[in-house]
């Protein structure tokens, strides 16, 4: 189940949720979930737009609003790294320097070895699953 997916709350065999960009970040899979969902008579409503997306019509028009949330996607991430440049030119942003860590590899290796779950581990040091699965890999 993705992120995305989550923000969709589902209620007597219907799925619903505030916004249909906020269903998946890409149009391909927001489409691919749409059907899964259709397919399995879930009937699917965005309620700030007041679509009904289970029919056909709906798919039609959920493409294009997708398509449309997929291009709005693309365009902040492009003003987001013009303005990374510009402020890095500027000396404003450096980011984290190269070689330093989000958390402790060893303590990931002490709390694992205590029996905590990848999950577990990953939040009592501030990280992803996937950071504590790199430190226990690397190790």
């Amino acid at each position: 189940k993705g992120r995305e997916e989550r923000n969709w709350v589902e209620f007597m065999g219907e799925k619903g949720g505030w916004k249909l960009d906020r269903l998946a970040r890409s149009k391909k899979d927001g489409e691919v979930l749409l059907a899964d969902w259709c397919s399995r008579n879930v009937r699917v409503v965005s309620v700030t737009q007041q679509i009904d997306l289970s029919g056909v019509v709906g798919q039609i028009v959920a493409s294009v609003l997708l398509g449309l949330g997929e291009i709005e996607l693309s365009n902040i991430r492009e003003r987001q790294a013009a303005g990374i440049s510009v402020a890095k030119k500027k000396g404003v942003y450096e980011g984290r320097k190269a070689g330093t860590l989000k958390a402790n590899p060893a303590r990931a290796h002490a709390l694992r070895s205590q029996g905590l779950k990848l999950k577990e581990v990953a939040s009592a040091l501030g990280v992803s699953t996937s950071t504590v699965k790199r430190y226990l890999a690397e190790t």
